[in-house]
Protein backbone atom coordinates (compact mmCIF):
# COMPACT_ATOMS: atom_id res chain seq x y z
CA UNK A 1 0.00 0.00 0.00
CA UNK A 2 1.22 3.60 -0.77
CA UNK A 3 -0.63 5.39 1.30
CA UNK A 4 2.21 7.56 2.40
CA UNK A 5 2.69 8.69 -1.19
CA UNK A 6 -1.17 9.54 -1.58
CA UNK A 7 -2.31 13.21 -2.00
CA UNK A 8 -5.42 12.89 0.05
CA UNK A 9 -6.45 16.44 -0.16
CA UNK A 10 -9.71 17.06 -0.12
CA UNK A 11 -10.62 19.60 -2.79
CA UNK A 12 -9.01 22.26 -3.67
CA UNK A 13 -10.98 24.94 -4.69
CA UNK A 14 -10.57 27.88 -5.51
CA UNK A 15 -13.27 30.57 -4.12
CA UNK A 16 -16.80 28.96 -5.27
CA UNK A 17 -14.85 26.54 -5.82
CA UNK A 18 -10.92 24.48 -4.78
CA UNK A 19 -9.48 22.76 -6.93
CA UNK A 20 -10.70 19.86 -7.49
CA UNK A 21 -8.45 17.95 -8.82
CA UNK A 22 -10.18 19.58 -11.72
CA UNK A 23 -13.03 21.86 -10.87
CA UNK A 24 -13.20 25.24 -10.27
CA UNK A 25 -14.60 25.89 -7.39
CA UNK A 26 -13.58 25.67 -3.99
CA UNK A 27 -13.77 22.36 -2.33
CA UNK A 28 -10.97 21.20 -0.07
CA UNK A 29 -8.37 21.29 -3.09
CA UNK A 30 -10.80 19.57 -5.09
CA UNK A 31 -12.03 22.71 -6.61
CA UNK A 32 -10.65 25.39 -9.29
CA UNK A 33 -12.50 28.29 -9.86
CA UNK A 34 -10.64 31.67 -9.65
CA UNK A 35 -13.32 33.75 -7.64
CA UNK A 36 -13.14 33.41 -3.63
CA UNK A 37 -15.57 31.48 -2.72
CA UNK A 38 -17.11 33.81 0.12
CA UNK A 39 -18.76 36.29 -2.50
CA UNK A 40 -20.67 33.51 -3.63
CA UNK A 41 -21.99 32.29 -0.22
CA UNK A 42 -22.29 35.72 1.14
CA UNK A 43 -24.94 36.88 -1.39
CA UNK A 44 -28.22 38.65 -0.60
CA UNK A 45 -31.25 35.53 -0.53
CA UNK A 46 -34.42 35.57 1.66
CA UNK A 47 -33.57 33.75 4.82
CA UNK A 48 -35.24 30.54 6.28
CA UNK A 49 -34.79 28.85 9.51
CA UNK A 50 -32.47 29.47 12.73
CA UNK A 51 -29.18 31.17 12.20
CA UNK A 52 -26.40 32.63 14.67
CA UNK A 53 -23.95 35.52 14.78
CA UNK A 54 -20.58 35.69 13.69
CA UNK A 55 -18.21 33.21 15.37
CA UNK A 56 -15.21 31.49 14.96
CA UNK A 57 -15.58 27.95 15.45
CA UNK A 58 -13.02 25.89 17.54
CA UNK A 59 -14.16 22.49 17.67
CA UNK A 60 -15.96 19.60 15.65
CA UNK A 61 -17.39 16.16 17.60
CA UNK A 62 -19.38 13.59 15.14
CA UNK A 63 -20.16 11.25 17.95
CA UNK A 64 -21.62 8.63 14.45
CA UNK A 65 -18.14 8.39 13.36
CA UNK A 66 -16.06 9.68 16.67
CA UNK A 67 -15.14 12.37 15.69
CA UNK A 68 -13.59 14.73 18.38
CA UNK A 69 -11.12 17.84 17.24
CA UNK A 70 -10.21 21.15 17.23
CA UNK A 71 -10.55 22.72 13.85
CA UNK A 72 -7.94 25.12 12.51
CA UNK A 73 -8.52 27.83 9.91
CA UNK A 74 -8.02 27.13 6.12
CA UNK A 75 -7.82 30.58 3.46
CA UNK A 76 -6.48 30.36 -0.39
CA UNK A 77 -3.29 29.11 -1.48
CA UNK A 78 -1.66 31.58 -3.72
CA UNK A 79 -3.07 30.13 -7.01
CA UNK A 80 -6.60 30.73 -5.63
CA UNK A 81 -7.70 27.38 -4.32
CA UNK A 82 -9.00 26.37 -0.99
CA UNK A 83 -6.21 25.18 1.21
CA UNK A 84 -6.47 22.04 3.38
CA UNK A 85 -4.96 21.11 6.86
CA UNK A 86 -1.67 19.09 6.24
CA UNK A 87 -1.62 15.69 4.85
CA UNK A 88 1.60 14.91 7.26
CA UNK A 89 -1.24 15.80 9.98
CA UNK A 90 -4.78 13.57 8.36
CA UNK A 91 -5.97 13.78 12.23
CA UNK A 92 -6.36 17.51 11.71
CA UNK A 93 -9.86 19.12 9.79
CA UNK A 94 -9.90 22.73 9.08
CA UNK A 95 -12.95 25.62 8.64
CA UNK A 96 -12.91 27.42 5.58
CA UNK A 97 -12.19 30.84 7.43
CA UNK A 98 -12.45 33.14 4.49
CA UNK A 99 -16.85 31.98 4.11
CA UNK A 100 -19.73 31.83 7.08
CA UNK A 101 -19.01 30.50 10.19
CA UNK A 102 -20.44 27.12 11.35
CA UNK A 103 -24.19 28.76 12.45
CA UNK A 104 -24.24 31.75 10.45
CA UNK A 105 -26.77 31.78 7.61
CA UNK A 106 -25.00 30.67 4.52
CA UNK A 107 -23.10 27.80 3.21
CA UNK A 108 -20.09 26.82 6.11
CA UNK A 109 -17.36 25.00 5.50
CA UNK A 110 -15.12 22.24 6.87
CA UNK A 111 -12.29 20.35 5.29
CA UNK A 112 -10.38 16.75 6.14
CA UNK A 113 -8.34 14.12 5.02
CA UNK A 114 -9.46 10.66 4.70
CA UNK A 115 -5.84 9.28 5.15
CA UNK A 116 -2.28 10.29 5.54
CA UNK A 117 1.32 8.86 6.23
CA UNK A 118 -0.41 5.47 6.50
CA UNK A 119 -2.74 6.25 8.50
CA UNK A 120 -6.52 6.98 8.81
CA UNK A 121 -8.11 10.93 8.82
CA UNK A 122 -10.44 12.74 10.38
CA UNK A 123 -12.95 11.81 8.08
CA UNK A 124 -11.89 8.35 7.27
CA UNK A 125 -15.57 7.23 7.92
CA UNK A 126 -17.51 10.37 6.64
CA UNK A 127 -19.32 8.19 3.85
CA UNK A 128 -21.25 6.39 6.81
CA UNK A 129 -22.64 9.59 7.62
CA UNK A 130 -26.79 9.38 6.92
CA UNK A 131 -29.95 12.13 6.68
CA UNK A 132 -30.51 12.52 10.76
CA UNK A 133 -27.16 12.36 11.96
CA UNK A 134 -26.25 15.13 13.73
CA UNK A 135 -22.87 17.26 13.49
CA UNK A 136 -22.05 19.69 16.81
CA UNK A 137 -19.68 22.51 16.33
CA UNK A 138 -18.24 24.71 19.72
CA UNK A 139 -18.04 28.30 18.75
CA UNK A 140 -15.58 31.05 20.32
CA UNK A 141 -18.60 33.21 22.12
CA UNK A 142 -19.41 29.51 24.10
CA UNK A 143 -22.21 28.41 21.81
CA UNK A 144 -22.97 24.86 20.16
CA UNK A 145 -24.27 25.28 16.29
CA UNK A 146 -26.13 21.87 15.97
CA UNK A 147 -26.74 20.70 12.85
CA UNK A 148 -28.75 17.28 11.08
CA UNK A 149 -27.57 15.65 7.72
CA UNK A 150 -29.85 16.42 5.11
CA UNK A 151 -27.80 14.18 2.61
CA UNK A 152 -24.40 12.96 2.04
CA UNK A 153 -23.16 12.26 -2.02
CA UNK A 154 -19.65 11.12 -3.67
CA UNK A 155 -18.95 12.68 -6.99
CA UNK A 156 -16.21 12.69 -9.04
CA UNK A 157 -13.54 15.64 -8.41
CA UNK A 158 -13.88 16.49 -12.12
CA UNK A 159 -17.60 17.54 -11.73
CA UNK A 160 -16.90 18.80 -7.82
CA UNK A 161 -20.14 20.93 -6.98
CA UNK A 162 -18.94 24.03 -6.57
CA UNK A 163 -22.33 26.39 -6.49
CA UNK A 164 -23.70 23.65 -3.94
CA UNK A 165 -20.98 23.27 -1.57
CA UNK A 166 -19.72 27.13 -1.53
CA UNK A 167 -22.78 28.79 -3.36
CA UNK A 168 -25.51 31.02 -1.29
CA UNK A 169 -28.20 29.61 0.97
CA UNK A 170 -31.82 30.75 2.59
CA UNK A 171 -30.52 28.68 5.75
CA UNK A 172 -27.72 28.11 7.99
CA UNK A 173 -25.83 25.34 6.35
CA UNK A 174 -22.60 22.91 6.74
CA UNK A 175 -20.89 21.30 4.55
CA UNK A 176 -17.68 18.71 5.02
CA UNK A 177 -15.56 17.41 2.76
CA UNK A 178 -13.27 15.15 2.19
CA UNK A 179 -11.35 12.39 -0.52
CA UNK A 180 -13.37 9.50 -1.74
CA UNK A 181 -13.95 6.68 -4.26
CA UNK A 182 -10.83 4.82 -5.92
CA UNK A 183 -7.23 5.76 -5.19
CA UNK A 184 -5.49 6.73 -8.55
CA UNK A 185 -2.35 5.54 -8.00
CA UNK A 186 -0.69 6.99 -11.60
CA UNK A 187 -2.72 10.72 -10.59
CA UNK A 188 -1.61 10.23 -6.89
CA UNK A 189 -4.82 11.25 -5.47
CA UNK A 190 -8.36 9.82 -5.05
CA UNK A 191 -10.86 10.24 -7.89
CA UNK A 192 -14.01 11.14 -5.63
CA UNK A 193 -14.95 13.74 -3.12
CA UNK A 194 -17.34 12.65 -0.36
CA UNK A 195 -19.46 15.63 0.44
CA UNK A 196 -21.97 16.00 3.63
CA UNK A 197 -24.92 18.78 3.77
CA UNK A 198 -26.27 19.49 7.08
CA UNK A 199 -28.34 22.32 8.37
CA UNK A 200 -28.65 23.90 11.48
CA UNK A 201 -31.33 22.11 13.96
Amino acid sequence: MAEAARTNSPPATRSPSARSSSTRSPSARSSSARSDPTDTARSHVSSTGPALVRSEPLHLDISKIGVHVPLGRLGLNTDGTVQVPPVERPEQAGWYSRGVTPGERGAAVILGHVDGGGRRGVFYDLGRMRGGDTISVGRADGSVATFVVESVESVAKSSFPSQRVYGPLDHAGLRLVTCGGAFDQQRGHYTNNVIVYARLA
